[in-house]
């Protein structure tokens, strides 16, 4: 993306989070599903470094810092709006100490951006990549990022195949009101190479989301 678009990207994102970001958490437990399994399934060890690409109000890194203890957690977003909500709400769990924050894009993700000088251990999209414009760039950021043995674990929508085909339907729609894009040729080359070695990718039933593990050699990081 160029300045101008990643710029456009930004204002957008605030205009849209401007008045969510005060309950985004209350409304979207009810459909973002898989983010708990997710986390439950990061295996973030004392000493390593975590970051959530697209971090929201920090929901996620909130509850891996109280899973986790002992790890440093990062979060980047595009939304300086969303930023405030995250900020104030790790500033509340008296989390400050372990939870940092930098307002950057996916797609150029380095970890300096957010203020580490080393590579990560685990970087995380729970339901962002459907909402990044260059979600290719974005996977290729992170894989450049990790370090060795590193990880890149993401949850997101599926592609819906197994439900009625009215629902489907009205998914799409009601989610393209909020400019999220399932990421369907994602999750179809993560399946042609589901026994990949260091890959993992689990469906949640209807196809409805899927949860994908990689490691940093894998394909599906590789630069577009």
């Amino acid at each position: 993306m160029s300045i101008a678009q990643t710029t456009a990207h930004s204002a957008l994102m605030d205009r849209l989070y401007r008045n969510q970001r005060r309950f985004y958490d209350l409304t979207r437990k009810y459909y973002l599903f898989g983010r708990d399994r997710l986390i439950r399934e990061l295996d973030l060890r004392p000493g390593e470094t975590l970051a959530e690409i697209g971090c929201g109000t920090a929901r996620n890194l909130i509850v891996i810092a109280r899973r986790y203890p002992g790890t440093t957690l990062y979060g980047l977003d595009a939304s300086s709006e969303m930023l405030k909500t995250a900020q104030a709400a790790v500033a509340k769990a008296g989390l400050s100490d372990r939870i940092k924050f930098a307002q950057g894009y996916a797609e150029a993700f380095r970890p300096a951006q957010v203020g580490i000088h080393k590579p990560l251990n685990i970087i995380v999209f729970s339901y962002s990549l459907s909402m990044i414009p260059n979600w290719r760039a974005a996977l290729a950021a992170a894989g450049a990022a990790l370090a060795p043995g590193g990880r890149v674990h993401v949850v997101d929508f599926g592609d819906f195949a197994d439900l009625p085909r009215p629902v489907a339907r009205l998914l799409h729609a009601w989610l393209s009101q909020f400019h999220v894009a399932p990421r369907e040729i994602l999750l179809q080359e993560a399946e042609v190479g589901a026994d990949l070695p260091g890959r993992k990718l689990a469906l949640l039933p209807g196809r409805y989301a899927f949860l994908l593990s990689a490691s940093g050699d894998d394909p599906i990081l590789a630069p577009p």
